[in-house]
């Protein structure tokens, strides 16, 4: 469609649809065609069914709620127990198969690839869990593996559908997205609770029945196709920006009655409905965005304008701007992919420079030695719990929803950059610190249960904040369009992290279990008391100490280079201005 030339008359043609009122001029807004507004609300949608594919398929986060019970029925040790969650850890170790799939095959193929691996391994797991079924150890292995494969496909797909359809603001869509995948263990409580509170099992029926409905609920908005208008104007930057708000006050909503729920005592079912309502209710929320424009004046419209908006450092964005104004100024592109010992922002890393890098390991450090704790002190809650007389439900519900809060808070460098200037690197590492507070905490006061819960929320704030951040701030330092080659390579330490804690983590388990009071049934063994977690505790908090100190030196190393990419964005707007007056 040929683009409408504005010309002097429209400048001086009058608008009907506005009045002054003194120095203060409104504006009411025409709302735009129907076809317009569908095709708009269309596009959130997709949007909307990657928050529900999220919420649905974080079930690696459930393990401890029924991971006591699993124990029990197949007869195992804690080492064996800690295996079979390395294994579910152990299958983002192949999540670049997904990607491969994606060059043969359309997303809804792949996504619907993803719901019968989570179908078939966690399908298995409750045949076996409840007697149905007798499966060898070995067998019940490649289930977990199967089902924590299935896990990265799916983000895969939500990843591909928010890069798609949401270029422009692909940090604050993904980010949004990741956030939900940090209250599927909230959620799961919450229906474990409604339907029937008293069979553990339970979890590993949803997590095979519910991902797959979500996948079938959400085959349309996976079929639409992304718009081609990649460059919209500032009346749909507008809507987006306010449409965003309203979607992260919702997921705020969700997350407080998820964590209400947990410590009410009304009606469970009740509370479910509820939270069912806030995941449907953001398909409204373009509409709610069309009513206020058009039923609401707007005062001071072009002040409001220029400051509506998210902040962002799009790389993709950054790029494409260099190379149009080069076109027209001669504007010569000098990144490069090494400049002295500083990674250029935006550069495309290859395997071989990836590794070579410093700022590479420090980040790995970091990530290994914060965010995979915290994944692995989540799988060990149900024995935590145990070993301390507390509620397993009640502390995975704790968990996920901070989780989420700090899923959310990922987007901070988005739009909060004005007020704090603060890179992406920075907000990590302080993001880091509450784990070492928390492990310390659980030191000094574990058999406390409000210690308890303060520690484990902290540990979820922490690490939700991780899990989101890392894929922006991979694609910050090493490159967009390697970003999902290069991130599969940085989370390699979730299994070997989940290997070598967990097992320190069982050991230690173990060997403080008393024989006088530990009921054994085959190689199953209980301990219960305070030193049973005492001295993984510690050592948890010690390695989360050097995790915030690689932190902070890539913070230091990365500084200059995210400086240097607003002084680049300065520079190109100030050209694009004295090229385009108007």
């Amino acid at each position: 469609m040929r683009p409408r030339i504005r010309d002097v008359s429209d400048k001086l043609r009058p608008n009907r649809a506005s009045f002054d009122d003194g120095e203060t001029k409104f504006h009411r807004k025409h709302l735009p065609p129907l076809r317009t507004m569908f095709g708009r609300w269309r596009k959130w949608t997709v949007l909307v069914a990657a928050i529900w594919i999220q919420a649905s398929t974080g079930t690696n986060f459930d393990f401890s709620a029924y991971s006591s019970h699993l124990k029990s029925v197949l007869g195992i040790s804690q080492v064996r127990l800690n295996y079979l969650a390395v294994a579910s850890d152990l299958g983002k170790a192949f999540g670049w198969s997904s990607g491969i799939a994606l060059g043969y095959f359309p997303l809804s193929v792949v996504l619907f690839a993803a719901a019968a691996m989570g179908f078939v391994g966690y399908g298995v797991q409750w045949l076996v869990i409840t007697n149905i079924i007798t499966l060898p150890y070995s067998l019940v292995f490649l289930c977990c593996l199967l089902a924590g494969l299935s896990i990265c496909w799916f983000n895969t797909a939500c990843f591909i559908l928010c890069i798609r359809h949401f270029p422009n603001n692909r940090a604050l869509a993904l980010s949004l997205t990741v956030s939900f995948n940090g209250i599927s263990a909230a959620l799961y409580s919450l229906a474990f609770n409604a339907i029937n509170p008293s069979s553990s099992n339970l979890y590993l029926l949803l997590n095979s029945l519910v991902p797959l409905v979500v996948s079938f609920a959400a085959l349309y908005p996976v079929l639409t196709k992304p718009s081609l208008d990649h460059t919209p104007d500032n009346e749909s930057r507008r809507h987006d920006s306010h449409v965003f708000t309203i979607l992260n006050v919702l997921a705020v909503m969700t997350s407080f009655h998820l964590l209400l729920s947990s410590s009410s005592t009304s009606s469970a079912r009740l509370h479910f409905f509820g939270a069912v309502v806030l995941l449907v209710f953001p398909l409204c929320a373009p509409l709610i965005v069309y009513a206020r424009d058009y039923f609401l004046p707007v005062i001071n419209h072009r002040s409001n304008h220029e400051s509506a908006g998210y902040v962002m450092l799009n790389i993709d964005e950054l790029k494409s701007q260099k190379t149009s104004l080069s076109s027209k100024t001669g504007y010569e592109h000098m990144g490069t992919a090494k400049e002295g010992n500083i990674v250029r922002l935006g550069d495309e890393h290859s395997f071989r420079l990836l590794i070579s890098r410093l700022e590479f390991w420090l980040y790995y450090i970091a990530y290994f030695c914060g965010g995979t704790i915290g994944l692995v002190y989540s799988n060990n809650l149900g024995q935590i719990a145990q070993s301390l007389g507390q509620s397993s439900t009640t502390l995975v519900t704790i968990y996920s929803s901070f989780s989420f809060f700090g899923r959310l808070l990922s987007a901070a460098p988005d739009f909060m950059h004005k007020r704090f200037r603060v890179t992406r690197t920075g907000w990590f590492a302080i993001a880091l610190l509450p784990t070492p507070i928390a492990f310390f905490l659980l030191v000094v006061s574990s058999s406390q249960q409000t210690a308890l819960q303060t520690a484990t929320a902290l540990i979820g704030l922490s690490s939700g904040f991780i899990f989101a951040a890392a894929v922006s701030i991979t694609s910050d330092l090493f490159g967009p369009n390697s970003v999902g080659v290069n991130h599969n390579i940085l989370i390699t330490n979730i299994p070997i992290g989940s290997l070598l804690y967990g097992y320190i983590a069982a050991s230690i388990y173990e060997a403080n279990a008393s024989p006088e009071i530990t009921p054994i049934v085959s190689d199953s063994i209980v301990c219960i008391g305070r030193d049973c977690y005492f001295k993984t505790f510690v050592f948890w908090g010690c390695l989360s100490i050097l995790g915030v100190v690689s932190s902070l030196s890539l913070y230091i190393r990365t500084k200059p280079v995210y400086h240097r990419l607003e002084q680049d964005q300065v520079s190109l707007t100030s050209s694009y201005k004295d090229l385009d007056p108007l």
